[in-house]
């Protein structure tokens, strides 16, 4: 099957061809048919599997030609995913003729009410700032045709949803719909249950973790994860690195060691201005630093093909939040390295992802690295440690 088989305007077909798209997914296969049609869609699928595509294509499709007012709305929890998705509309519809405007804040107003203004067919938006320029008429949304809204459940973690609800108000009732969460929380399922129309519903794979990427385990004290980051990395080979830590300091202070250490590493956090995240995701993107450290924040969102590995420098919270770290790397089919760091307190989160994963992990021990180091003194000033557990304790427990 190739894109063809969908029906799509020329125009339509030669931005497919122009991103390098030859065979769609299978989020795309059973849901780019539906939504061509009006229907409501909810799809579940899990990080990495083309769902973007899914809704961008049909959604061209349906325009045709561009027209003033703004007819598809897109609502999106971050930035990074705002622009992923306004660069997809822009990259598959740019023989169209159809604008497209992100809307997030962190960045000056000024240039995205200039846009606005001199005429957008879709509006990619995070919900604090579009709700901000709803609010100054700035963006009217009684001529909105179809409604997306994009990573519903992490748009309810970060505390969304009340925002959503007052958007969703504004926007004509009679419209197409479409919900796309990599989960489906009791949060998500009531929202929808409330905002679809006789939804088609489309599950694709179950919520773990890509069958693409591998996955393996250091057991390792928290004083020590930043040695055997290091000495990892010097001693292996690896291409594109996402490095995934607990919190924003913890993720500066590891970003600025290792550019001590001579790493070309960027830093990728939630206070920084979105003019330096994006300066790190570009170079990270072109291979000018070789290794991102960032917080939760990167999980979803990030369009860079090619990481060949992620690694868990702090463990995430939950099974979902591991998928979606690790949904960075194996994507489009390419395989991927997960490698995650895990203290004694941590060992009953290790069986909770085997238990998703359906296998166990490999043990890991590199050769020549001291484990058994003990902490550094005050005066080192180590890494802030921020989590309650039995630092200093023995691994000699842990299973494997």
């Amino acid at each position: 099957m190739d894109f063809k088989s969908f029906d799509l305007t020329p125009e339509i077909e030669s931005g497919v061809e122009d991103m390098g798209y030859t065979e769609p997914t299978e989020i795309q296969v059973q849901a780019i048919p539906h939504i061509m049609q009006g229907r409501d869609v909810t799809g579940l699928a899990q990080t990495g599997t083309g769902k973007t595509a899914a809704f961008v294509l049909p959604i061209l499709r349906r325009l045709k030609r561009s027209g003033k007012p703004v007819r598809v709305l897109v609502i999106a929890p971050t930035r990074e995913l705002a622009e992923q998705i306004h660069e997809a509309f822009q990259g598959l519809g740019r023989h169209t003729g159809l604008k497209s405007v992100a809307v997030y804040g962190g960045v000056d107003r000024k240039a995205q009410i200039r846009r606005v203004r001199e005429g957008a067919d879709i509006v990619v938006a995070c919900p604090g700032r579009l709700l901000d320029l709803m609010e100054q008429s700035i963006i009217k949304l009684a001529r909105v045709e179809v409604l997306v809204i994009d990573e519903a459940d992490r748009m309810f973690d970060m505390g969304f949803l009340p925002d959503v609800r007052r958007i969703i108000k504004r926007v004509p009732p009679q419209r197409q719909t479409l919900l796309f969460s990599a989960t489906m929380p009791d949060d998500v399922r009531a929202l929808a249950g409330e905002i679809l129309n006789d939804p088609v519903n489309i599950r694709v794979g179950a919520p773990v973790p890509v069958s693409t990427v591998s996955h393996a385990i250091y057991t390792v004290e928290d004083h020590l994860k930043t040695p055997l980051l290091i000495k990892l990395l010097k001693s292996e080979e690896m291409e594109s690195v996402l490095v995934f830590t607990r919190t924003k300091i913890r993720a500066t202070h590891l970003a600025s060691r290792m550019k001590r250490a001579g790493f070309p590493v960027a830093l990728l956090q939630g206070d920084l201005s979105q003019n330096r995240r994006e300066e790190a995701l570009n170079g990270f993107r072109n291979g000018k630093y070789r290794i991102l450290v960032a917080t939760e924040i990167a999980a979803r969102g990030i369009d860079v093909l090619g990481i060949s590995h992620v690694i868990n420098y702090d463990m995430p919270d939950n099974v979902d939040a591991y998928t979606h770290r690790i949904g960075r790397t194996g994507r489009a089919l390419r395989t991927g390295i997960a490698l995650s760091f895990v203290t004694r307190d941590e060992r009953a989160f290790v069986w909770d992802i085997e238990k998703a994963l359906g296998k166990e992990m490999e043990r890991r021990i590199l050769e020549d690295f001291n484990y058994g180091a003990p902490p550094p003194s005050a005066r080192a000033k180590p890494l802030r440690q921020e989590r309650r557990g039995n630092r200093g304790k023995s691994l000699a427990n842990f299973p494997g």
